[in-house]
């Protein structure tokens, strides 16, 4: 799939090195990024930093929905071999894990699952062996069906971080925003009713087994700065809805993918998604488990206050999933 540009912000060198040098002091002082008191001393550490950083280090605020960060520097050999399952990375790259972590406290508070990868606030996205063929982060073989990430759950992050460790064979990240849509409005008001479910994804085995009901929910929604959305089809029970909101479901799925750019990510580079804008995914690739495979960390955020999805939302369930906060972890 051919690679299209997206909005890049870029780090000088002297607001790299600050970033660096700042997760650097942190990790060295806590002696591992998932130290909780590391977690409590983000905000701090963020408030020193030089407000030119902290401008570049905004939230997204284009209605592209996605920018990326460029201008840090991943030493390819000193991070070692891709690890074929996220349980096996240790310590492996974790001044990234802490880099991750600054820039998601400048745009909001990290979030965590206590269901997925032993709660840890930086997610390691590796692919695995017999996990190819899934729509979850550790699958290769297939197209990772655009989605909203964590879409089942009404604490889902705002905010979306990859940061490329390894990216040899320049697999691309595809996003796509629902502000540069052309919807009808009559295919918008049909997504705007609570019709079909969202179920939990396959990373997330326990909530699968929430007993439960699923609830409806709706997949377009208004906000005052304009539409959102709330979509993951390969999670959603299509069949249980009528015929006219299925179409509609259909065209929305046509105008994300007209509007989609795929992003090759350098190592270094990180990719900022406005997550009620923006669904991602991933082109297909084969991986070789030779320790060259592509390598991403993941970090979420949550920004409290913001008026981008309904307020119905509070009454959901979350199929038994806790949302866990850095500053409460």
């Amino acid at each position: 799939m051919p690679t299209c540009p997206a909005p890049v912000r870029r780090l000088d060198s002297d607001a790299a090195a600050e970033l660096t040098s700042t997760a650097a002091k942190l990790l060295a002082f806590h002696g591992s990024a998932t130290s909780p008191y590391l977690l409590a001393d983000l905000p701090v550490m963020c408030a020193q930093l030089g407000e030119r950083l902290r401008q570049q280090l905004r939230p997204v605020d284009t209605p592209d929905g996605l920018f990326v960060l460029r201008g840090l520097d991943v030493d390819d050999v000193r991070l070692g071999p891709t690890p074929g399952h996220w349980s096996t990375v240790g310590d492996a790259g974790e001044v990234w894990d802490v880099v991750l972590l600054l820039v998601s406290t400048l745009m909001g508070t990290p979030i965590a699952w206590d269901g997925q990868q032993d709660g840890r606030f930086v997610h390691n996205i590796v692919p695995s062996p017999g996990h190819e063929s899934e729509q979850t982060g550790a699958s290769s073989s297939v197209l990772l069906t655009p989605h909203t990430e964590d879409a089942f759950h009404p604490g889902r992050a705002h905010l979306l971080l990859l940061c490329c460790m390894r990216n040899h064979d320049r697999i691309a990240t595809t996003a796509a925003s629902v502000r540069l849509t052309a919807l009808s409005e009559a295919d918008t008001e049909q997504l705007k009713r609570p019709v079909a479910p969202i179920l939990p994804d396959d990373a997330y085995e326990e909530a699968q087994r929430f007993a439960g009901r699923p609830a409806p929910v709706p997949t377009l929604f208004d906000s005052p700065d304009g539409l959102t959305m709330r979509y993951d089809p390969a999670y959603t029970p299509l069949d249980e809805a009528d015929g006219e909101w299925r179409e509609a479901y259909g065209r929305l799925g046509e105008e994300l993918a007209r509007v989609s750019v795929a992003v090759a990510l350098e190592p270094g580079d990180i990719l900022v998604v406005d997550n009620d804008l923006v669904v991602h995914g991933r082109v297909p690739f084969r991986a070789r488990y030779d320790g060259t495979d592509r390598w991403l960390k993941r970090a979420s955020a949550r920004v409290e206050g913001r008026p981008t999805r309904p307020g119905t939302e509070k009454d959901e369930h979350g199929y038994g999933q806790a949302a866990l906060t850095a500053w409460a972890a």
